[in-house]
């Protein structure tokens, strides 16, 4: 089921209506990244609230998330002893079925009971598992013959998936909070899926099976068609289900791609024979015109694979991100009267963080960046809208002081960095045009301006070259190299305050048009690509960029242990239960718990906040000079190579290798290289036309090897429109010959026709020329509005990233020893000796779509 966004609070109201001091407490499941843990903490301030008692368990992966199924939320169903209770996923497993992952429902049942558990999902990813979007409720397998089924989900509140205000949580079920897509994109697959749920049960291999007349295969059709039709329903059939067509990783996670539980039961009487009784013994003329079995059964099939195929293509489109999970929690406070300047930097510190890691709405990749100025978003437009929003925000919930008013109005039109508070007092939020450095506020500015993503690629900074064009930058700024290798804040204020107009001035004489926001128009607010910034007294001046950094940094490389031993110690792990892949399934959660709950005490609502994220300065640090240091390495030695549909890498040696063992960093070292590559071949003009757009650029795919476990985590970065998968491109351009020579075909045939109904209409008499005149202009309407209805979607094709799907394939086809266990589908850990016959059989992959 789905929870439209006008109806965000709904279940959160009926929560707080329902508890009571004897109620089990909320679960929480969140992923270790930064925009859930923003998002935890917003939720578990709503509960603190309204006195809710909660629990937290962090998931790093599908098997600690299975673990936490079998040990946690399985025990909470009423069917085993428990009293339900509520389960919140942040950013956790809206790619899977969650009913089956978590250990909730039995695929043998007939009627699914979730045992009074009530699952709410607030993921970013998609695609959506369509089994939890528009299924997921108890009693879905009941007979549909008995009673209408969409009568009887309308008259518990729920209309094909869609939850209504009459909705009330008693039996439990798996709820999907909307952010908007599932309602205005999804309306194709809805129809698909319900269309596929209440069909008759169909065997698609009898759609071939010859009808030579005999007796066996008379009877044999006969018996089949009493299965399909709904007249008579077979016992031994119920053991004849197809197999769900779903891809599967080996940690047992799944991505159903048709409804989970298909309904035995009739056609509807719009759709089947109709029966005519007749009022003498002579055959009617209504039955002889009445199609046979078999012509009925081929019209179910076909029907059924224009379904299959709507759902089929939905899932294989890749991967993309849509709305920040805490932008959405946001949402909810606000619609409660929560919402506050805690709560409001919270949401921003999230939606900030989301760029940091490559997620663009086309998947994990390097993104289409705005040359504008400010951040380059996640979400291009929708993003963008998204960043105006708290924007107003801000500015709501932080009046300026009358007192102070025009020394601030002063900075904000002079483009000031702010740097310090405005008292020993002050909390608030504020915009800033944040240019596109690294910790410019904690660092010297030109570590700042070496380390940054945005600008280092540009510059080329990976070869002498490229360091003496940032000095001559720096120069013609008329910044001496001793001012700009001082701490930001101790240079001089004059300087500063001239900073921002000569990079708007300079900078796009090398390529960097996009380095700083453009001036503002009209009311701060409406100043586009301007950043946010918080204070915490004298105690601390963060961006939510600074903040994201950092937090994600804690994550990545681990608070608790030294720079030069945080990975020499490795905690045993938990068994997983991959099937023949190969490696021990080790969970990754042991050793990641100190590092989660660091982060989470990192972005506390209290004044200890700022103390923890300084203390945490040096780790972000260090990870950036690490992929500054690896990435030079790899380009300067030109050890990057040009595989059929991809580039790779091999981080396999150096002093940051075992930094780089970890997902997140390895994906940010990824993203680093990307770009660089990107700049340079646009630089060469080695653009591809792909429609009307011209894409810079090709996907990477990077590994790093972990000899303590003898394997390679690998990472395919793409998307964000500017990458070419050359080879998926030949198969595309053949696709629209196919469809040009169909296209010229079948207007052939209209022309035949046309003629051909002009020489009988010459031979009619007068009368019956108007009439065919109509016949033929209606004709011609339909035919043309069929064929504006060929691809609906091309106009609005991405290259999305398809790394997941890809592995999957290479999996299934290949003995390669694979463990597919994180949440991003485009992360997997290879054995050591099968890396080269896995990227071989990669090679030939469409991985961007």
């Amino acid at each position: 089921m789905y929870l439209p966004r006008q109806l965000i609070s709904h279940l959160y109201l009926q929560l707080l209506r329902s508890h009571h001091p004897l109620s089990p407490p909320v679960l929480i499941l969140v992923a270790l990244e930064p925009d859930a843990l923003c998002a935890c903490r917003i939720l578990t301030s709503l509960l603190k609230r309204d006195y809710i008692p909660h629990k937290i368990q962090p998931v790093a992966g599908y098997g600690d998330l299975s673990r936490a199924g079998e040990e946690l939320v399985r025990p909470m169903q009423t069917t085993n002893g428990g009293s339900g209770g509520v389960v919140v996923c942040l950013g956790v497993g809206g790619l899977v079925d969650l009913g089956e992952i978590l250990a909730l429902t039995n695929p043998e049942d007939e009627v699914e009971d979730m045992g009074g558990v009530e699952i709410w999902v607030f993921d970013a990813r998609r695609p959506w598992n369509l089994g939890n979007v528009f299924g997921g409720q108890a009693g879905m397998g009941q007979a549909m013959a008995e009673i209408d089924a969409n009568a009887r989900r309308r008259g518990r509140g729920v209309d094909k998936g869609c939850i209504t205000s009459a909705y009330t949580s008693k039996n439990g079920g798996i709820i999907v909070y909307d952010d908007g897509d599932i309602e205005e994109e999804l309306h194709n697959e809805r129809e698909a899926y319900y269309a596929l749920l209440e069909m008759p049960e169909v065997d698609d291999d009898d759609d071939d099976a010859s009808d030579d007349g005999s007796e066996d295969e008379t009877r044999t059709g006969s018996k089949k068609r009493k299965s399909w039709s709904g007249r008579e329903d077979d016992e031994d059939s119920e053991g004849d289900e197809p197999p769900h067509q779903r891809r599967r990783s080996n940690s047992g996670s799944s991505i159903a791609s048709i409804p989970t539980r298909r309904q035995k039961t009739g056609i509807n009487s719009s759709n089947s024979s109709r029966s005519v009784t007749p009022t003498t013994d002579s055959p009617s003329p209504a039955e002889a015109k009445q199609p046979s079995a078999r012509s009925l059964k081929r019209r179910l099939i076909n029907l059924k694979r224009r379904h299959d195929a709507v759902l089929q293509s939905y899932y294989a489109s890749g991967t993309s991100y849509s709305e920040p999970i805490s932008s959405l929690i946001y949402s909810l406070a606000s619609e409660l009267g929560r919402d506050d300047n805690d709560l409001l930097w919270l949401a921003i510190v999230g939606v900030s963080s989301l760029e940091l890691s490559g997620r663009t709405m086309t998947g994990v990749g390097i993104s289409n960046t705005s040359e504008t100025g400010g951040s380059a978003g996640w979400g291009g437009q929708r993003g963008e809208h998204i960043r105006q929003i708290l924007r107003d925000e801000v500015h709501r919930l932080n009046p300026p002081d009358p007192l102070e008013s025009n020394r601030d109005i002063r900075g904000e039109i002079n483009g000031v960095i702010p740097t310090t508070a405005r008292s020993p007092t002050d909390t608030s939020i504020r915009l800033s045009p944040e240019p596109r450095f690294l910790l410019v506020r904690h660092w010297s500015l030109y570590e700042s301006m070496l380390h940054s993503p945005y600008l280092a690629p540009r510059l080329h900074v990976w070869t002498e070259n490229g360091r003496k064009r940032l000095h001559k930058l720096l120069a013609k700024m008329g910044i001496s190299l001793t001012q700009c290798h001082q701490y930001y804040t101790h240079m001089d204020m004059e300087l500063k305050r001239v900073l921002r107009s000569r990079l708007l001035k300079y900078a796009p004489m090398y390529g960097l048009d996009g380095l700083v926001p453009a001036e503002g128009s009209g009311s701060a607010s409406a100043r586009e690509g301007w950043g946010f910034v918080r204070c915490w007294g004298w105690k601390a001046c963060l961006s939510a960029t600074d903040v994201g950094v950092i937090v994600g940094a804690m994550l990545e490389v681990g608070p608790h242990e030294t720079l030069a031993s945080w990975d020499a110690k490795r905690l045993p792990r938990a068994r997983d239960d991959t099937e023949n892949s190969g490696i021990t399934g080790e969970s990754d959660l042991a050793s990641l718990l100190p590092r989660f709950w660091s982060a989470y005490d990192a972005l506390s609502l209290t004044s200890e906040s700022p103390t923890i994220l300084l203390e945490s300065l040096p780790l972000a640090q260090h990870l950036h000079r690490a992929i500054l240091r690896t990435g030079t390495s790899l380009l300067s030695k030109h050890q990057i190579r040009h595989l059929r549909a991809f580039r790779i890498a091999v981080v396999k040696d150096g002093p940051d290798v075992k930094l780089f063992t970890n997902p997140g960093a390895l994906t940010k070292l990824a993203l680093w290289i990307a770009e660089a590559i990107r700049v340079q071949e646009k630089e060469r003009g080695d653009s591809v036309k792909i429609g009307r757009k011209r894409a810079a650029g090709t996907p990477l795919v990077l590994a790093g090897l972990d000899e303590d476990r003898d394997l390679y985590v690998v990472v395919g970065t793409g998307g964000g429109g500017g990458v070419v998968d050359f080879a998926a491109m030949s198969k595309r351009q053949e696709e629209r010959k196919k469809k040009k020579e169909a296209k010229e075909k079948k207007q052939k045939e209209r022309s035949e026709r046309r003629s051909k109904r002009a020489a009988e209409r010459a031979e009619r008499e007068e009368e019956t020329g108007a009439e065919d005149e109509d016949s033929e202009e209606s004709e011609s309407s339909s035919e043309s509005e069929s064929d504006d209805e060929e691809d609906p979607r091309g106009k609005k094709h991405l290259l999305r990233n398809r790394f997941g799907i890809a592995f999957q394939e290479v999996v299934q086809e290949t003995n390669a020893r694979v463990r597919i266990d994180s949440f991003e589908h485009c992360v997997v850990e290879v054995q050591k000796d099968d890396l080269g016959g896995f990227l071989e059989a990669l090679s030939f992959r469409s991985v961007v779509g």
